[in-house]
């Protein structure tokens, strides 16, 4: 089932969406929730709560791209966990590795603050047109590692590179990031 049939049985209220969604994404649903969790149970359960926030976002939400829309609500539920299983503990881990990693080229910011709110908003638009004119093989390097959680012996088996290509791509895509941000007047 295509997509576009997928939303439909969303905006019909048909539970066969729910199934037909799970059917066609788990495994990549799977993926990026196991990249930050790293825990089966917690996994599955982001899954889950993913096809309910789609449940109750479509409609009136149409998403142009579901895979999209469904990977970054997995993403945002898996962070929320993480960092609701880590407050109490702190401890080196992937998560903490890939948030160290973009920390001298992203700012941080305070959600629920509603100018910081706003200015992340413009932050993300700002590197989502970073990311249009990166090439390509920057381009999805960069998305597998810093929004799909990848490994970057994952990144380089299915880009087939070496891992050392990798490093040195995405460390060169940070740098230039963080002087397009620089340049764009985002305070770092």
């Amino acid at each position: 089932m295509d997509d576009q049939e997928i939303i439909e049985l969303f905006f019909a209220r048909n539970d066969q969406a729910l199934f037909e969604t799970k059917e066609k994404y788990h495994l990549q649903l799977y993926r990026c929730a196991m990249n930050i969790l790293r825990n089966n149970q917690d996994a599955e359960e982001c899954i889950n709560d993913t096809l309910l926030k789609a449940w109750q976002s479509i409609p009136p939400a149409k998403p142009e791209v579901l895979r999209a829309f469904l990977l970054k609500i997995t993403r945002n539920l898996s962070l929320n966990k993480w960092k609701e299983k880590t407050a109490q503990r702190r401890g080196g881990n992937a998560v903490d590795l890939l948030l160290s990693e973009l920390e001298d080229c992203i700012p941080a910011t305070t959600i629920g603050v509603p100018e910081e709110e706003y200015e992340a908003n413009l932050i993300t638009e700002t590197i989502n047109k970073f990311l249009e004119s990166l090439e390509q093989s920057a381009r999805i390097t960069f998305v597998l590692r810093y929004f799909h959680g990848d490994s970057i012996r994952d990144i380089g088996e299915r880009l087939s590179m070496s891992e050392s290509k990798v490093k040195s791509l995405l460390f060169r895509t940070r740098k230039k990031l963080k002087s397009h941000l620089e340049k764009e007047g985002v305070t770092l």
